[in-house]
């Protein structure tokens, strides 16, 4: 069994990280005393593919718009911020 301390658990979490990964478990000291244990977890949740679609639908932009359009947009709004005379 590894111990770490509070402060090492601030400044050293890689070693935290990579003893997790490798199923390790360590306990936690904090002003001398072991106050926990952090267990690592051995099974990786599982890939909810139904989940992931709705994901990327919620990424996708409700209103698509055209290149032309939005040059458009983005030159209306440098004229608005900077002042006229773009071409």
């Amino acid at each position: 069994m590894q111990y770490i301390t509070t402060t090492e658990l601030r400044t050293e979490s890689g070693k935290l990280v990579k003893t997790l990964k490798e199923g390790g478990t360590l306990r936690l000291i904090h002003r001398s005393k072991v106050i926990g244990e952090i267990i690592s977890t051995s099974e990786p949740k599982p890939f909810d593919p139904d989940a992931f679609e709705k994901f990327l639908d919620r990424l996708k932009p409700k209103k698509l718009v055209s290149k032309k359009d939005r040059d458009k947009i983005y030159r209306k709004y440098l004229e608005e911020k900077y002042g006229q005379g773009l071409s």
